[in-house]
């Protein structure tokens, strides 16, 4: 299983980027999928998460009401969709799966595969 995260960048505080989670070996239709990010000098922090039928959502209370996680069955493609975006959200962000359903866990510990990240930086 290889997960491959894209769409990254540098951009203007108050901007916007979508970032894309591909897989190979891999569906993600009925699994949860998470994005967590790690700022510099920090540890691996959860961002947004989809359960494995898009039934649930979870998203930091730091991203509420600016990112989007959603998901693209036909593609077999999860996007993040951050707006309004801060300073503060540089990082390198990751995607990952959770093989188990249900609940959206905000653990690092609790996923099961991870990609390689994709740096987003925000200027102030």
């Amino acid at each position: 299983v290889q997960l491959q995260a894209s769409g990254g960048g540098l951009v203007q505080a108050g901007g916007s980027l979508r970032l894309s989670c591909t897989a190979s070996g891999l569906t993600f239709s009925g699994y949860t999928v998470g994005w967590f990010r790690q700022p510099p000098g920090k540890g691996r922090e959860f961002v947004a998460g989809v359960s494995w039928n898009s039934a649930r959502t979870n998203y930091a209370d730091s991203v509420k009401g600016r990112f989007t996680i959603s998901r693209d069955s036909a593609k077999n493609t999860v996007y993040l969709q951050m707006n309004s975006l801060k300073p503060e959200d540089t990082a390198v962000y990751y995607c990952a799966v959770d093989r188990s359903w249900g609940v959206v866990y905000t653990t690092p510990g609790n996923y099961d595969y991870w990609g390689q990240g994709t740096q987003v930086t925000v200027s102030s």
